[in-house]
């Protein structure tokens, strides 16, 4: 059993999704550390209720983002993590993280890559009027959502759709395709080399 640590900036309902799958033994992984860049998160209160480990931190409290880094690499071997899973973190990895994991951080991103990456790719989608979105789950590289596709699934997008319901449907597709990438990862062991995209 592969142990991971969940990084995520905000409400964590991706977190709270992996949590669910680990605790009813559909994903065969141990939860380790959750890493969150942002105290008031309400990922947080998730992982103290499911009694997983938290390190908290402010980016602004760091001269570089090599010196926050540094602090993670520690908590990730204090904790023995093999495997980094991004949900919802709003930060680029950088060289040391990927130095130290690389092909094994993962994350997942509300839009069909290329299409519509960084901030907002909901908002972007519904601006440009195009008639699909869906979700990408890619490795984790040193660009802005420019890491190798693992997986994507199409979401459609109604005429009369809004920022909250595309939201509600982008996510329930990630509850459920994403977990599932996860065992399929964390069980047959580095598929970087291997892995093609598929669209759904």
């Amino acid at each position: 059993m592969k142990k991971i640590a969940v990084f995520a900036s905000g409400s964590g309902s991706n977190f709270q999704a992996i949590i669910d799958v680990v605790e009813s033994g559909d994903l065969d992984a141990d939860i380790s550390l959750l890493v969150c860049d942002k105290p008031g998160a309400y990922a947080i209160e998730r992982a103290k209720t499911a009694k997983i480990p938290s390190f908290i931190f402010s980016a602004k409290d760091y001269p570089s983002k090599e010196h926050y880094e540094e602090k993670i690499l520690a908590q990730l071997k204090s904790y023995g993590v093999e495997f980094i899973v991004l949900a919802g973190y709003m930060r680029l990895i950088g060289p040391k993280l990927l130095a130290e994991y690389k092909g094994r951080i993962v994350n997942v991103h509300p839009s069909l890559l290329p299409a519509f990456p960084g901030k907002d790719a909901i908002g972007q989608a519904l601006a440009a009027q195009v008639k699909w979105s869906g979700i990408t789950i890619h490795f984790v590289d040193e660009g802005m959502d420019t890491g190798p596709i693992i997986v994507q699934e199409r979401v459609r997008i109604e005429e009369n759709e809004t920022r909250e319901s595309l939201q509600q449907k982008i996510q329930k597709s990630e509850h459920k395709l994403y977990p599932s990438i996860l065992q399929m990862l964390l069980t047959q062991g580095d598929v970087i080399n291997d892995t093609k995209a598929r669209v759904n």
